[in-house]
């Protein structure tokens, strides 16, 4: 079987699912180019996410990915959110072929840039090392379409 139960369970019922007009930060990632884009909305309270949706327009490893890592974020504080890894939403959803592995990078950078958002949105000091630019590095490495 191409992909696992868990990427069929979060491609045909996402969690987390839609908008949220009133996010505290959001995140968009992606480009047409490569077909998969995705946006995450957080709301921040005393620095815990206490609430994220997402809309992702791509395959269903892309929607899959995105379902997983709001599911990973939500309820967590700020500082843990960034340290979601692609490779940590990969194995939360038991694997991923290789050439859509790229989904799961781009679920990773849309965290990082809804946070980043939050960041300066609400004026907080962060290291701008710690977000490289966001960007479809799955393209690049020639993995997309």
């Amino acid at each position: 079987m191409l992909y696992s139960e868990k990427v069929m369970d979060h491609f045909t019922h996402p969690r987390n699912l839609g908008k949220m007009d009133d996010a505290d930060g959001v995140g968009e990632v992606g480009n047409a180019k490569c077909g998969d884009i995705m946006k995450i909305y957080i709301k921040v309270n005393d620095g815990i996410i206490t609430d994220v949706k997402f809309n992702t327009f791509g395959c269903g490893s892309a929607i899959a990915s995105s379902s997983m890592a709001t599911e990973m974020i939500k309820g967590k504080p700020i500082a843990q959110a960034l340290e979601l890894s692609n490779k940590a939403v990969v194995e939360a959803l038991d694997g991923l072929p290789a050439h859509k592995l790229h989904c799961s990078v781009l679920a990773e950078e849309a965290v990082r840039a809804a946070v980043k958002d939050y960041y300066d949105k609400h004026g907080i000091a962060y290291d701008p090392q710690q977000f490289k630019d966001f960007d479809c590095v799955a393209c690049h490495e020639g993995h997309c379409g």
